[in-house]
Order: C-alpha cells, then sequence, then structure tokens
C-alpha cells in the first residue's frame, strides 16, 4: 500500500504519484464537466423567447461546483490509504483539493501544498521523492537534537540559580 503520495492539479488534469515500498506509481484523473444543461443552437431561432428559456447564470456555476466535488472526490478514492500528500499545482484548484480533504475529515492523512508551473510525469516523481526524502531526514534529526539541546539549557539555567 502506499503510504505517500504527490498530485498535481488543475481545473483540467490531475497527475498523482503514489510512492510505496514496493516502487512508485502514477496515475491520472481527468475533469469532465459533464453533459451541458442546455442545447447550443447553431443560428437565429424562429421562436420568441419567454423568461424560462434562459439558464440563470448561478444554475451553470453549481453545476461547475458540482462537477468539481466529484472530480475532487474521484482524486480522493485514488489517494485511499495514503500517509501523507503533497499538493502542487499552478491555482486555486490546489487549495480546493486540501479544502476538500479537509471537509471529508481524513484521518491520519497530513496535506502540504506548494506552488509549482506544469510538470512532466518524471519531474513530479522526483520532486515528490526529495520532498519526502528530505522531510524524513528532517524529522529524524530533528528528534535526535531537540532532546540534547534542552538538557543542555535546562543544565545551564540550573547553573546560573546555584551561582547566585
Amino acid at each position: 500500500m502506499a503510504t505517500k503520495a504527490g498530485v498535481w492539479i488543475d481545473h483540467k488534469q490531475a497527475t498523482i504519484v503514489l510512492l510505496s515500498a514496493t516502487g512508485k506509481e502514477i496515475k491520472k484523473v481527468v475533469f469532465d464537466l459533464g453533459q451541458p444543461i442546455h442545447k447550443i443552437k447553431a443560428g437565429r431561432s424562429n421562436n420568441t423567447f419567454t423568461r424560462n428559456d434562459f439558464v440563470a447564470e448561478d444554475k451553470l456555476e453549481r453545476k461547475v461546483t458540482s462537477d468539481r466535488k466529484d472530480y475532487y472526490g474521484d482524486v480522493l478514492a485514488v489517494l485511499n490509504g495514503v500517509s501523507s500528500v503533497l499538493i502542487l499545482g499552478p491555482g486555486e484548484a490546489k487549495g480546493e483539493l486540501g479544502k476538500f480533504i479537509q471537509s471529508k475529515k481524513v484521518r491520519g492523512m497530513s496535506v502540504e501544498s506548494e506552488t509549482a508551473d506544469k510538470l512532466t510525469d518524471r519531474q513530479l516523481v522526483v520532486k515528490v521523492s526529495q520532498h519526502f526524502a528530505t522531510g524524513t531526514k528532517a524529522k529524524t534529526e530533528a528528534k535526535t537534537k531537540a532532546p540534547k539541546k534542552s538538557v543542555r539549557s535546562t543544565q545551564t539555567k540550573r547553573a546560573k540559580k546555584v551561582a547566585k
């Protein structure tokens, strides 16, 4: 099972890199706008229009928002079982995906976000691998160095109190 993942996302496509002990896997999810709300006709119509013939603008926006939630749901389904995620992308989609993951209250998944331009699949794999490799090194260094600093600082505080 994959324990770490990287997602490059915009409003058209998501490229997902899953890192596990067995290797690396790349998956793609494409945003499908679905069917349009009204038919688009070419040319002029001979009918006179009534007020019910036009589609409200907010209805179109609600449909796009609903389709995006389905899109983010598909991306989250691919990320099932992942412990930490790095979300990359150029625009608002990365923030929307992060908020979607938080709204679903996925347990045990840490989410990080960075801005990045369009990346090839190989560049994405390298960036995600480097991010998680440096993250684990920094965590292990922090664990080993933190107790030594705190012990030294408490020893110096005690020495100052005794000297007074």
